[in-house]
């Protein structure tokens, strides 16, 4: 995991200084996101948010143990409700508390697997984001009159993301 994160930020950070980097970046995204961008900026960006968003939510569903994470999920649950139980006695709280810490190491283990195959491109796609809407012709565009290209794939990354997630029935 450690060594994603370092070549992520390494690419981010290099963009500008090794040209292969970006230049296959460009080849490849120029001809099909940056088509769909140029025909309609709009339903451009709508189409590839929900695409990234659907390939993060496959990953996410694909590439860890949704049984598991089930579980792991139901124990929480159970546990915040003895947890409400005990509210007023902070020994048996700090108990609690001290179990369900245990168990975050694993649930962490679990769920960031599928940032090992999804993080290089998804900080891939925000340079080439970035360089596409600094051009010349978009520097000031802004989604609906006050949204940057950034705010707007958060957002509706967030709101496909959960939609997703229901739909596919993902952990």
């Amino acid at each position: 995991m450690f060594l994603v994160m370092l070549a992520s930020i390494l690419i981010a950070g290099l963009w500008s200084y090794i040209p292969i980097i970006k230049e296959i970046t460009h080849t490849i995204l120029d001809p099909s996101v940056g088509f769909l961008l140029n025909w309609n900026i709009y339903f451009g960006m709508f189409f590839v948010v929900f695409v990234i968003s659907l390939g993060m939510t496959l990953a996410q569903k694909y590439l860890t143990d949704q049984e598991t994470l089930r579980k792991m999920k139901e124990e929480q649950k159970l546990a915040k409700e003895e947890m409400k139980k005990y509210k007023n006695e902070p020994e048996k709280l700090l108990e609690l508390n001290k179990k369900q810490m245990e168990k975050m190491p694993q649930m962490f283990e679990i769920t960031a697997r599928p940032l090992l195959y999804t993080f290089i491109p998804i900080v891939l796609f925000f340079r080439w984001f970035s360089d596409f809407f600094s051009s010349s012709s978009l520097t000031s565009f802004k989604f609906f009159g006050f949204l940057s290209w950034f705010w707007f794939y958060l957002i509706f990354s967030i709101i496909f993301s959960s939609i997703l997630r229901k739909a596919l029935n993902v952990a």
